[in-house]
């Protein structure tokens, strides 16, 4: 059998396109709203050449997509390679500059805006700058060492511009804390130990702490043949949650246990009196097989409530559809929020299912819609209406939608307070891009 028969990430919608394209004046239905000025960007893997049957979803080459929308167009999609040495070696190119990798070189899980700057990000690499129409500029040095490179999840506070990041290792210091001021430069790194090497995917911050997420995701070389990543559930390891007050240093963190449980992203956290809330799509293992579902239970939307004053994490289920991808409004970041979204999992793989959910945590309640049998939509992304701002909801829920009869893919936009109605625009893309992580709106000319 082939890889492709072998494996399901190497083949339908998971499969990589082996080639870049440029189309402009893309075919739209509906109106794209005057406001929406920008590059909806998203990235995903895209191994080039030949990969075995054990290939491992999370490892291939980095390709960012985008569609850039203004005055009231589709203007242009483009797909590109994020240009790491492999990449750049393979396609017959210098390399780009920057500093040098810790340890391996790799960018394929998320795609942000920063400083004027567009990144993108893996874990554990420095980022690559990619130029408004997506080649790749350089890897990025932020103006201080990055021992074991940076998250993939940076979060950027919508207060003060700041942006909190973090890396993780398997050796020590397992974590590094860091944060940049708003013009992109390093003004934190703050060594955290813990008890062994963890898989930490995502944190989450409040106006007043950082929460870190020990989880038993466990380093593990011996699993590359088994699974084809470097990590194995070891519930031994036990699951806990740190709160470091923001300021302070590796000696002012408190951790506290909770549920054994895995969680790649959580949805937002705030402060709310002496307590501190955090919502999560908490799973039972990861990486216990070769795919991300399956054997894997799929994760469930929870909201937890830490009580330094008890030292108890309590937890509720707040939706128990397998669900993930979080997001809110990134203007509500590290306040409370009433409103999140995410995407509905299938039962074996992520994208088997064609619903998106809006939460409303003040009413408790679900809105969903559904793009119906065959249309497979990924992470959806939040995009404020200036003309709406002073609600929550005012704005657009943007993503990418797959269709399986024409095996292409559509951008759609949905009006984030009526999330259930018809969509307010969509922009079809003759081609099919792969499904992928994580992305964002990076407004401007």
């Amino acid at each position: 059998m082939t890889a492709t028969e072998l494996n399901p990430f190497l083949a339908g919608n998971y499969a990589p396109v082996t080639d870049e394209a440029t189309v402009v004046d893309l075919e739209t239905h509906g109106r794209i709203p005057g406001h929406l000025v920008g590059r909806y960007l998203r990235t995903g893997p895209n191994p080039m050449g030949e990969v075995g049957p054990n290939h491992h979803w999370f490892t291939g080459d980095g390709m960012v997509h985008g569609i850039e929308l203004a005055g009231g167009r589709a203007r242009w999609y483009r797909n590109r390679w994020v240009r790491t040495d492999a990449v750049a070696a393979a396609l017959g190119e210098e390399a780009v500059g920057g500093p040098r990798q810790p340890m391996y070189d790799s960018s394929n899980t998320n795609v942000v805006g920063f400083a004027g700057r567009i990144l993108s990000l893996t874990e554990g690499c420095y980022p690559y700058e990619l130029s408004p129409e997506l080649d790749t500029r350089r890897r990025l040095d932020v103006g201080g060492p990055l021992p074991h490179g940076l998250t993939a999840h940076p979060k950027v506070d919508p207060v003060t511009g700041e942006l909190h990041a973090f890396s993780y290792w398997w050796d020590a210091p397992e974590l590094i804390y860091h944060v940049l001021d708003p013009t992109g430069r390093l003004t934190t790194t703050e060594p955290i130990r813990l008890p062994a090497p963890v898989s930490m995917h995502d944190f989450a911050i409040t106006r007043d702490h950082v929460l870190f997420f020990d989880q038993p995701a466990v380093f593990d070389l011996g699993a590359v043949e088994r699974i084809g990543f470097p990590y194995s559930w070891q519930p031994d390891n036990g699951a806990r949650v740190g709160v470091l007050p923001r300021g302070g240093g590796a000696a002012d963190i408190c951790w506290y246990e909770t549920e054994i449980c895995y969680s790649f992203h959580p949805m937002n956290a705030y402060d709310d009196g002496e307590t501190i809330v955090v919502d999560v799509p908490a799973q039972a293992s990861v990486y216990t097989t070769g795919q991300v579902g399956g054997a894997d239970e799929s994760p469930r939307l929870e909201r937890w409530r830490i009580e330094p004053a008890t030292g108890k994490v309590r937890s509720e289920v707040v939706d128990d559809t397998a669900q993930e991808f979080c997001r809110v409004n990134e203007a509500r970041l590290g306040s409370a929020h009433r409103y999140g979204y995410t995407v509905a999992l299938g039962a074996d793989l992520p994208y088997e299912d064609s619903r998106v959910f809006k939460h409303d945590f003040a009413e408790g309640r679900r809105e969903v819609h559904d793009f119906g049998a065959g249309h497979h939509p990924g992470e959806v992304i939040f995009v404020a209406d200036p003309d709406r701002g002073e609600r929550e909801d005012g704005g657009w829920l943007m993503g990418l939608v797959h269709h399986d009869e024409t095996a292409t893919t559509s951008l759609c936009i949905l009006d984030a307070e009526d999330v259930a109605g018809d969509p307010v625009a969509t922009v079809h893309v003759p081609r099919r891009i792969p499904y992928g992580f994580h992305g964002n709106w990076v407004p401007g000319a």
